[in-house]
């Protein structure tokens, strides 16, 4: 994999009574998910568009020479040693040698907005914004290939978020092809439930068999998600969801899901319809990035 090196990470400084600088950790979309087979380890051979968004959660970090890795607040439902953001920094931590492993330590701020199990990549950019701002804070200088390949022992879609810009991707996901999308808006809609990724995965049903193509061929309306119809015979409020959206939009089910998504070409159209909700559905509108937030262009002598 290739990571363009003209990218470098920037900060969003919070408000002067905080006294911490948060990292942006974007959410992604899926735009299409094809299935081409199976490696003999079990992993599934994929291709699929990845689309960064402008929306996503925030994580600080207060580094520290205690050689330990503590979170400000746990996520309800899941232990700190399973933390993806704790896992990252360990397996950073551990990258180095010991004897200054041992004194680099951090305090983890998160502000969680993006929902769990959504198919939106939650989980794996948080871990990979953790690793990207560690390297820097620690004074590691570690590559962006060799922060890909320590995330991608995380999740397939980590290495997605260390790439930084929207990819045509191949293998597993971390086969990378940075592209140039226009960049359009979505209404994104979390529909109330969690989707396990490995449990649609290990599913005898799923389509295993969607033949390869180019991205030279890419079109929305010639693609499609190989997980959608049967997460959608599993999950109705998915099915439900989307057969909503698709009244007002093209539309389909990221990742594993479960969160849908519409597209649009103005925001104002993506509001309108996200206005039309059921009261209480959880949805944001974002614009499609082609470098993530979590980047700027490195401008010369910087």
């Amino acid at each position: 994999m290739v990571i363009n090196a003209s990218l470098h990470p920037i900060k969003n400084q919070a408000s002067p009574s905080t006294g911490l600088t948060w990292w942006p950790s974007p959410a992604k979309l899926n735009l299409f998910l094809h299935i081409n087979g199976r490696y003999q380890n079990g992993y599934h051979q994929l291709q699929s568009l990845f689309q960064l968004l402008d929306f996503g959660d925030k994580i600080a970090f207060e580094v520290n020479a205690s050689g330990h890795i503590t979170l400000a607040q746990s996520i309800p439902g899941v232990a700190d040693q399973d933390n993806l953001i704790v896992k990252a920094a360990k397996l950073l931590q551990n990258h180095v040698l010991p004897e200054k492993a041992k004194n680099l330590g951090c305090h983890i701020h998160l502000n969680k907005v993006l929902p769990m199990g959504g198919g939106i990549g939650g989980g794996s950019s948080n871990a990979a914004t953790t690793l990207v701002a560690l390297n820097s804070l620690w004074k590691l200088n570690l590559p962006d290939e060799t922060l890909a390949g320590i995330g991608l022992q995380l999740g397939a879609d980590v290495p997605i978020f260390i790439f930084g810009k929207t990819a045509f991707a191949e293998g597993v996901g971390e086969q990378l092809q940075a592209v140039e999308l226009p960049q359009k808006y979505y209404l994104v809609v979390f529909p109330d439930c969690h989707v396990s990724t490995a449990e649609i995965f290990q599913l005898a049903d799923l389509p295993r068999n969607t033949a390869r193509i180019e991205f030279s061929d890419y079109k929305f309306d010639n693609t499609h998600n190989d997980c959608q119809e049967i997460v959608c015979e599993r999950y109705p409020n998915v099915a439900n969801t989307l057969q909503w959206l698709l009244e007002y939009a093209p539309s389909r089910m990221t990742g594993t899901g479960a969160c849908v998504f519409a597209i649009f070409e103005q925001q104002q159209d993506a509001l309108n319809v996200q206005a039309k909700l059921p009261k209480g559905s959880t949805s944001f509108v974002a614009q499609g990035r082609n470098i993530s937030p979590l980047y700027a262009e490195k401008q010369p002598n910087t």
